[in-house]
């Protein structure tokens, strides 16, 4: 399997190690014979710790190719939700952490960790299990002592540009050594007792993925099958031990509490949805689209804008056309442009979020396709229309916001290549409820977005299946947390 080694400049990365290759950021993220590849480990040494950045993406394409990237992208949205590293790491990695800095004498120690070796060989188990747990390459970890205790208060990635010339060989023997281990960490097993679930929900929230009747209905459903549900808002994340299960209600993002909330379950081994990987996945339509091409899921025209091709984006794709910040939602972070000013502003108010910008073809249509994919299968079917006068199906205004109709149809009802692309790209991110989002241009489908935490109203997507619907998503995480003690068992 071939390791490709990516760092922004060649001059940061002078080594020659057997089975590997060095690849500058901007080629893995641009150059097609990379998104091509079939089978590849990606250790990215660029540095990783801006959102959004171009060391970022290097990871989140490379989930999306398959390549394996060390660091994967969840432990980044992991350091970038958690307000504290130490809640990331086992109760083994503080015990040890204890006994290994009792005789330091300094009331703080910032420990390099590369590839889980300590340069200054001082405290190696300590940096092993720094990167056994995490899988960072590259990191600095600060440690404070307050009353006799340590704990973890910060962990810096770095860049292999920011490492010392000396420590550079140092990294690549362990580089060497990574190459022929891979170390995969698994959840706790579920807890024992009555089934049950917790339901994130905010009040507060201007536009959640559930009305309050639909939750209401969810509650009822999960009393129906046997079940215990429980309704929890954002402060609740150290009551999620009690339950067997979590399911978002709540607008998700990698930089929110919900990702937060999904990590922490995940790790206590409940059934969630959102799981994790999902949210990171979803909200990223870098990813999505990379993702897409690769399994040949037909998508509009799509062209990744970075600085230097802004002046493509016309001649491929046409005016008007759709420039989207990569983790838009709810129509926000998304213009329709109409001419070459418009094009540069738009991308220059974008670059300050992100490195990369996504350019689609525009595809007029009266509604879009909205498919509900849960457990694999296809859940519901609506016509999602724009908004009176206006291109999408949400359109702001100062002091309103104007949606289109929504009109439920049977599965059965559905154009049978638009309910069968929408599957199939959703089961592309894993098998959680994901809406799927399709134009039909006569006998072609595109997908749009395949996006996770996906409505589930009361009067909308209950349109055909009413209460039946709630008890298929319930009956799901049932069947799930029964499994999960039948194999603990």
């Amino acid at each position: 399997m071939t390791v490709l080694v990516v760092v922004h400049h060649p001059r940061d990365w002078p080594f020659e190690i057997a089975g590997t290759r060095v690849v500058t950021a901007r080629e893995y993220l641009s150059d097609p014979t990379y998104s091509e590849s079939q089978s590849a480990r990606v250790l990215n040494l660029c540095r990783t710790d801006r959102y959004q950045g171009r060391g970022y993406y290097v990871s989140l394409l490379a989930e999306a190719r398959g390549h394996r990237p060390l660091p994967e992208v969840k432990t980044l949205g992991d350091l970038q939700s958690s307000e504290s590293p130490e809640r990331l790491m086992p109760a083994s990695f503080v015990e040890q952490m204890q006994r290994a800095l009792a005789l330091h004498t300094e009331p703080s120690l910032a420990l390099d960790a590369f590839f889980g070796r300590d340069p200054r060989r001082r405290h190696d188990a300590l940096a092993q299990q720094l990167f056994g747990t995490l899988r960072l390459p590259l990191v600095r970890a600060h440690f404070h002592r307050a009353g006799g205790t340590w704990t973890l208060r910060e962990l810096s990635l770095l860049g292999i540009n920011e490492v010392a010339d000396e420590s550079r060989t140092l990294i690549a023997e362990a580089a060497r050594d990574y190459v022929t281990r891979s170390n995969r960490l698994r959840g706790k097993p579920p807890a024992t007792g009555k089934a049950s679930v917790a339901i994130l929900y905010d009040d507060d929230e201007p536009q959640p993925p559930s009305n309050p009747e639909a939750i209401a209905k969810l509650c009822a459903a999960a009393r129906t099958l046997g079940m215990r549900a429980e309704v929890i808002g954002r402060d609740d994340i150290d009551r999620l031990s009690r339950f067997d299960g979590l399911f978002i209600r709540d607008t998700t993002n990698v930089n929110h509490y919900t990702y937060q909330f999904a990590r922490r379950a995940a790790t206590d081994g409940l059934v969630v949805v959102d799981d994790p990987e999902s949210i990171l996945k979803c909200t990223n339509k870098v990813y999505l689209n990379e993702l897409l091409s690769r399994h040949k899921v037909p998508v509009p025209k799509t062209l990744m804008v970075h600085r230097d091709n802004v002046e493509q984006i016309i001649p491929l794709l046409g005016l008007p056309c759709i420039l989207k910040q990569p983790d838009s939602a709810f129509s926000l972070g998304v213009a329709k442009v109409e001419t070459p000013e418009a094009v540069r502003a738009a991308c220059a108010r974008l670059f300050e979020k992100s490195d990369l910008v996504v350019a689609q073809e525009w595809l007029p249509t009266a509604f879009d396709w909205r498919v509900g994919v849960y457990d694999r299968r296809p859940l519901y079917v609506c016509k999602y229309f724009m908004a009176p006068g206006h291109w999408q199906v949400v359109k702001r205004e100062p002091g309103r916001t104007l949606e289109g109709s929504t009109q439920a149809l049977s599965v059965g009802e559905a154009p049978e290549i638009v309910v069968r692309t929408a599957v199939r790209a959703a089961n592309l991110i894993g098998d959680g409820l994901y809406g799927v989002d399709l134009k039909q241009d006569g006998r072609q489908c595109y997908v749009m977005e395949v996006n996770d935490n996906p409505n589930l109203d009361a009067h909308s997507e209950d349109g055909v299946l009413k209460d039946a619907l709630y008890r298929e998503v319930m009956g799901v995480f049932l069947r799930r947390i029964q499994e999960r003690r039948a194999t603990a068992a």
